[in-house]
Parts: structure tokens; sequence; C-alpha cells
């Protein structure tokens, strides 16, 4: 089954549920799994637990079939979602238009062209989905 992931911020932010959306839609045309993640930052302190997570996605969409709600800790944002996208072996990332620019600044770090699509493809094998709200 193909498997879409898509990173949100809590509490949702109109930019997060704008790009949940648009997984959500994609994830049922393509019959695919969806995977909704969080990441905890470490040197926040704050917590956010999958149960959260879930009922605050569930009371904006509704009961969502095939979806997994995952929340990890990190140091990186971004690092802790390419180590998800990567462990779920992802077809599709869904991201908002908001989180493109915070990846080419990781991008820019690693490779000298910071073309986030063309880098998660090909070092992800997984197809890029940015979202404007």
């Amino acid at each position: 089954m193909p498997q879409v992931v898509v990173p949100v911020r809590y509490p949702l932010t109109e930019h997060s549920r704008a790009t949940l959306a648009e997984a959500i839609d994609i994830a049922g045309e393509r019959d695919a799994a969806l995977t909704v993640l969080h990441v905890n930052l470490y040197q926040n302190g704050a917590t956010t637990s999958r149960r959260q997570l879930k009922d605050a996605v569930e009371s904006e969409f509704g009961n969502l079939s095939n979806t997994r709600y995952v929340v990890r800790r990190g140091l990186l944002v971004e690092e802790t979602i390419l180590e998800e996208i990567a462990a779920e072996e992802a077809d599709l990332v869904v991201i908002g238009k908001k989180q493109v620019s915070r990846w080419r600044r990781m991008i820019r770090r690693l490779i000298d062209d910071p073309n986030v699509e063309q880098y998660l493809q090909s070092e992800l094998d997984c197809d890029v989905v940015t979202v404007s709200p």
C-alpha cells in the first residue's frame, strides 16, 4: 500500500490544517496509508502526545481510516522528519510552503543546490507535494 507522510505542527495552525487537508485528499485518491507526524523538539521542553495529535486532527477532519499518528522527539525538525520518511519508506511527502525555506537552509548545509523536492526525490526516492495555505 502506498504511504503518504505529512508533518504538522501542534496545536494545528492554519498552515498545518491546509497541508493536512491536501495530504488527506492525496491519500484518499491514491488509496494510501497516511502518517500524520509531529516533532517535539528537545530544546522546547514541550511535549505533545500521540493522543493529543490524533484528537486535534480528528476534531478538525473526523475519523480518518488508514491513518497513523506519530510523535517523535528530535533536535532538528527537518532531520527527524527525514528519518521518519525513510523509516516509513514513504512514497509521498506533503509539506507546507512555510516549511520549504527551513528545508532549504538544512539542505544547503548538505549540498550546494537547495532544491527540496529534488533532494528528497533523489535521497529518499519519494515524491514531494508543497501546499500553500
